[in-house]
């Protein structure tokens, strides 16, 4: 009698139907847990905000002649003198990539090298809902950094707001699929290649000289404009300065807003179906244990 009732009790377990939505929070509880076990990267979060834009701030003011003459060409091609504005807008976008890239890109082969992805893949949900987890707290952690480093702008830079700040959130906010439809499909190659560190220098240096972190992508050759047009952060950059350095409207960078959010369907469905692909080869080769 009570092996029977046991049996059905652990059947009907076994047949429910996994909550993707609390796994997701477990994840994310997961990561969130093991950030403040160890808190140093909270150091990071208040260095490299005044550090990063440090060295092109500092070049562009040794560099712009005497008594600033440069300014004057500078302003001509971006329609403002404001350069360290311009320079920390464009670095500040770059670091929320480079910390997705880092963070939920190698978030899988981390676990794959600590040993836990297999137990982690063998709960019966949605392996996407691995990536979705480590993606929440991943935002969580950029919106943390970008709001420390507005402060420490406002501090060290006297950076200020010209426009509207809920705008430039929309912006940020439409940015957010296609950066991190990046990230999954950074990490699906991440499974292949078993290699973080060139790959994640690859796509972040694409980014620094394409999308025109610290110079107007005016001065780039038509191939390179070309080319800059096809990655979504150049339009994040370009709609959150005119925002913010020169008061656009929402009319002025709505088209930038429809752009970010095409991609960010694009790539949001490019980085599903390619970290589908992963699964399935990787449960073909049974390479998801290897190191």
């Amino acid at each position: 009698m009570d092996t029977t009732y046991e049996s059905i009790r652990v059947s009907s377990k076994a047949n429910a139907s996994p909550s993707i939505l609390i796994a997701i929070v477990y994840i994310f509880k997961k990561e969130l847990t093991q950030f403040l076990r160890y808190p140093s990267w909270f150091v990071s979060m208040l260095i490299w905000p005044v550090l990063f834009p440090f060295g092109y701030v500092f070049t562009a003011k040794a560099l712009s002649g005497p008594a600033s003459s440069g300014i004057n060409t500078f302003s001509a091609l971006t329609g403002t003198t404001d350069y360290v504005s311009y320079m920390i807008i464009g670095t500040t976008m770059w670091m929320w990539v480079n910390w997705m890239l880092w963070g939920f890109g190698s978030s899988l082969r981390r676990e794959q090298v600590l040993g836990t992805l297999e137990s982690n893949w063998l709960c019966p949900i949605p392996k996407t809902t691995l990536l979705f987890g480590y993606s929440f707290f991943q935002l969580l952690y950029s919106f943390v950094f970008m709001g420390i480093s507005l402060i420490e702008f406002m501090l060290f830079y006297n950076f200020r707001f010209t426009g509207n700040p809920l705008l430039a959130l929309l912006i940020i906010v439409a940015s957010i699929p296609s950066i991190y439809g990046i990230g999954f499909i950074f990490a699906s190659i991440i499974m292949w290649v078993k290699e973080a560190n060139s790959m994640v220098f690859l796509v972040r240096g694409v980014i620094t000289v394409f999308c025109g972190i610290t110079y107007p992508l005016a001065i780039l050759p038509n191939w390179m404009k070309g080319v800059s047009s096809f990655i979504p952060v150049t339009y994040s950059i370009r709609s959150l300065r005119a925002v913010i350095s020169a008061g656009a409207r929402i009319g002025d960078v709505r088209t930038d807003i429809m752009i970010l959010l095409l991609f960010g369907v694009i790539l949001m469905t490019l980085g599903i179906l390619a970290f589908n692909y992963t699964q399935k080869k990787v449960k073909e080769t049974g390479s998801l244990g290897h190191y």
